[in-house]
């Protein structure tokens, strides 16, 4: 549908980007969209990192954060987001056709990028950095790396460090990818991710056992859609890539720590946490707000991990209260 603020799809040419694993990656390509329009003093920024399977189009995936009257409102502010390094959205990263496009990549060299894109479009400090789950991590990182280039930043539904439950989730999604490939395989990966994305009441609420006309359990049929869903528009490789990163994920490694990486920051940072997510529990959010000094908030959802894509209203408040420098 049209709209009335003006809208940049663009790919920016990074050269020599160095990566926590010692590589030098002589360019990358990062594309970005940017819903607004650029003040002339570039203040009026917000940045959103998308998660794993996120894409530039922020206001597709975030409706009710991103759009006309929103917490991010495209007429007032100039709303950019970027597919992170490795992802398959038109950045540089590996996929099918080139499995070995990249090194290993962490959320903190996915954090340099956007650091890198701000320079290239003459961003100094976006008023807010954020995003959820790997989107929270690379905010994180981004925090820790650049503390003077962001007015606030929030990171939602995110650990400091991966934590073991993490681990074990891609674990099994890897193992998916390994034994069943590309297409059933990614498929089933996926059907794994999307369980641990919500509680147990929450598909209990929507489903119970209810069967669907040809016999299959109605959750059975939402999982599997998601799965041809995911298989249709995203790259396993990178997928694999994507999941890879986030098990690297440790903000305060070589900083001294989490509370070191972070203290310094702490008092513009917010920490989210959701009660009941399954994939990174609020407990893991409040560990380390609470050993840096930043900022807790709780999302109220049956919904779990996922309450940061759903709880639309909630999350808006979050950040305009964000923006407004709480």
């Amino acid at each position: 549908m049209p709209c009335d603020f003006p809208q940049v799809d663009a790919v920016v040419r990074l050269a020599d980007v160095p990566l926590e694993c010692g590589e030098t990656l002589a360019h990358v390509d990062v594309r970005y969209h940017l819903d607004g329009m650029l003040a002339p003093a570039r203040d009026n920024v917000v940045l959103i990192a998308h998660a794993l399977t996120g894409t530039t189009r922020a206001a597709d995936w975030w409706p009710g954060v991103v759009g006309a009257g929103a917490a991010f409102d495209p007429t007032r502010h100039a709303v950019l987001s970027a597919n992170l390094l490795g992802g398959c959205d038109g950045t540089t990263g590996p996929s099918v056709q080139h499995p070995a496009a990249l090194p290993p990549i962490t959320p903190r060299d996915q954090a340099l990028v956007l650091a890198r894109l701000l320079d290239a479009l003459e961003i100094r400090a976006p008023l807010l950095v954020c995003g959820g789950s790997l989107g929270g991590m690379v905010t994180l990182e981004f925090a820790a790396s650049f503390p003077s280039r962001f007015g606030h930043a929030v990171a939602l539904a995110a650990p400091a460090v991966q934590t073991a439950q993490g681990i074990a989730w891609n674990a099994l999604m890897r193992q998916a990818l390994s034994l069943g490939g590309p297409s059933d395989g990614f498929a089933l990966a996926r059907m794994i991710g999307m369980i641990s994305y919500r509680t147990p009441e929450g598909l209990e609420a929507r489903f119970a056992n209810d069967m669907a006309a040809d016999g299959t359990p109605e959750v059975t049929s939402w999982m599997e859609a998601h799965g041809r869903k995911l298989v249709a528009r995203f790259d396993p490789v990178s997928y694999r890539a994507l999941i890879d990163a986030m098990d690297r994920h440790d903000v305060g490694r070589g900083r001294g720590g989490v509370a070191a990486a972070l203290a310094p920051v702490a008092g513009r940072l917010t920490g989210v946490g959701i009660p009941g997510d399954l994939l990174y529990p609020e407990s893991a959010v409040r560990a380390w707000t609470e050993a840096s000094g930043a900022s807790l908030a709780l999302l109220d959802s049956p919904h779990g991990h996922d309450a940061f894509l759903l709880e639309r209203a909630q999350v808006g408040a979050l950040l305009r209260h964000a923006l407004r420098g709480g």
